[in-house]
């Protein structure tokens, strides 16, 4: 019954920004930990961003400095800023909760980083 969108997604230069959304209907997750994954070509998929329930987050390193995961909890939405996008950030990106639940993995959006 709950369901996560993720939108914002598309193809972009290198250096350039993004902003993805993770709206979800059915429910509240204003108490839960959220994530936000990605999972590139021929790679497993990988967390990239979590914002706890209180706020606090941490990232990847790979990603630390250039991207901010943010909720506002009153929309049920998560967002995903990317700043100084590289090519290796090209991956379908998906949220769910922290510990993600198996039944709530959506369609992700893609993002593409290449000139």
């Amino acid at each position: 019954q709950v369901q996560l969108v993720e939108s914002g997604g598309g193809l972009v230069q290198p250096g350039g920004s993004l902003r993805l959304s993770c709206a979800a209907s059915g429910s509240s997750f204003s108490i839960n930990a959220m994530g936000w994954y990605r999972q590139a070509p021929g790679t497993q998929r990988a967390l990239v961003a979590v914002i706890s329930s209180g706020g606090s987050t941490h990232y990847a390193n790979s990603v630390k400095g250039r991207f901010a995961i943010s909720r506002d909890n009153a929309k049920n939405t998560v967002y995903l800023q990317m700043n100084s996008l590289k090519p290796e950030d090209t991956a379908v990106y998906y949220c769910n909760g922290n510990p993600p639940l198996q039944s709530y993995w959506g369609q992700g959006t893609q993002v593409t980083v290449s000139s």
